[in-house]
This record gives C-alpha cells, sequence and structure tokens, in this order.
C-alpha cells in the first residue's frame, strides 16, 4: 500500500501546475465548454496517457535492465527541464 501511495504522491505532485494542468484550466474557464465535460476528457486523456506509460513501461523491463531505464528517464527529465528553461528565456 505504501508504494501505491508513493506512486500516486509522485504522479499527483508532477501532474500539478504543469502545461496540462494550465490547458484544463482554460478549457475549463471557457463559458462554452462544460466544466464536467471538461474533467471527463481530461480525466479520459491522463487516464489514456497513463496506460500507454505503463504498457511501455512494463514491456522496457523485459529487455532493459532497470539501471539503463533509471538513467534515459533521468536524462528525459533533465533534458527536458534544460528545454523548458531555455524556452522562457527564449533561446529555443
Amino acid at each position: 500500500m505504501l508504494k501505491l501511495a508513493s506512486v500516486f504522491a509522485v504522479v499527483f505532485i508532477a501532474e500539478m501546475g504543469d502545461k496540462t494542468q494550465l490547458a484544463t484550466l482554460l478549457f475549463a474557464s471557457d463559458k462554452n465548454l462544460n466544466p464536467f465535460m471538461v474533467f471527463l476528457a481530461a480525466s479520459a486523456a491522463l487516464v489514456a496517457t497513463t496506460a500507454i506509460a505503463v504498457l511501455l513501461g512494463s514491456l522496457a523491463t523485459r529487455y532493459i535492465d532497470m539501471l539503463p531505464l533509471n538513467l534515459i528517464a533521468g536524462i528525459g527529465f533533465i533534458a527536458i527541464g534544460v528545454w523548458s528553461v531555455a524556452e522562457h528565456f527564449g533561446k529555443v
């Protein structure tokens, strides 16, 4: 149960305030859209992308050891962070 709570906490924190959440906030503020329908559509999108991530992650562990997989994920997160900072300052 503690591992599930850890997954929930990490994903919850990672998702808060990202571009997806901001886009959802903007859709929900549109008076022509039903907020409940925005919630359903955004939830379905998150479930679909999470299902893809779980499928790819479970397949990847069959062919790649955890150390390289963690390294690849870490490098990916660093690259996204560098890209976001560069984008903020108009360098990209």
